[in-house]
């Protein structure tokens, strides 16, 4: 009897669909958080009798034949990369990009990663950087002696520093776009890195066409729908329980088996 096996396989599946989704609610206030899906595939088949194989010498051809499937298996946790709601923050150093692309930042092992979370700070230097204190690319530093900055929406920083009428452009963000986002390995602290599925990043200026642009005093809220994760965790239990009651349903059939005399 494969109904065991193939009911553990939906219980297991069901499990996973509601971590993703756990996931999904615990990163609710997450700025730049994007969302996960869980996906996935049926197992093989096994085939006893094969559609349009010769039913007898006559010729007759079997229409449909006889497949049983062994289950459910994961396929893929897919992340969906689309825009989260803009919140005012009024903090001059917050950006949010309004659009595709991330943020380029620099990792202290040399190694380069990218985000969509512009909740940035200055470092003890004056360089904008990430909440870790990883440096965002490419490596602007705001003078000591400066009274305020601007962030335009093609990502240029302009210092106003004590003395001067006009301000000072200190430097300009880039931002990067991959031909497939969901490609990107998430690591955590809100950081991607680029692998062979995403494809090699493209470099730009924020606003160009194709490229986010930024608003500075905004932060990018997590994209997770709360309504619609509870509605997804209850139609994920209930499959979960749906499986449960048919390994009970099998566990009976068996005892009926060992119990004829």
């Amino acid at each position: 009897m494969r109904t065991l096996d193939i009911a553990a396989s939906g219980m297991m599946a069901q499990q996973m669909n509601v971590e993703v989704i756990s996931n999904n609610i615990a990163n609710i206030n997450t700025v730049g958080f994007k969302r996960s899906r869980a996906e996935f595939q049926d197992l093989m088949y096994q085939s006893q009798l094969r559609a349009g194989s010769t039913a007898s010498d006559q010729g007759e051809i079997v229409p449909a034949g006889i497949q049983l499937g062994l289950g459910v298996k994961p396929a893929a946790v897919s992340r969906l990369h689309s825009q989260g709601t803009l919140s005012q923050t009024e903090n001059t150093y917050d950006a949010a990009l309004d659009g595709r692309g991330f943020f380029v930042v620099t990792l202290p092992t040399g190694e380069t990663a990218y985000t969509r979370a512009g909740n940035f700070q200055l470092s003890a230097e004056g360089t904008i950087v990430t909440m870790d204190g990883n440096e965002v690319s490419p490596g602007i530093t705001v003078p000591e002696n400066t009274k305020s900055v601007t962030i335009n929406k093609n990502g240029e920083v302009l210092a106003y520093i004590d003395g001067q009428t006009e301000p000072e452009n200190v430097g300009q963000f880039d931002v990067a776009m991959f031909v497939n986002e969901a490609g990107l390995e998430t690591i955590g602290n809100n950081l991607y890195l680029e692998t062979p599925a995403s494809g090699v990043p493209i470099l730009g200026i924020p606003g160009q066409q194709g490229f986010a642009s930024i608003r500075q005093g905004y932060i990018e809220s997590s994209n997770v729908n709360i309504v619609s994760e509870i509605t997804n965790l209850i139609s994920a239990q209930r499959a979960y329980e749906m499986n449960s009651r048919t390994v009970e349903a099998g566990d009976q059939m068996l005892t009926t088996l060992t119990q004829m005399r």
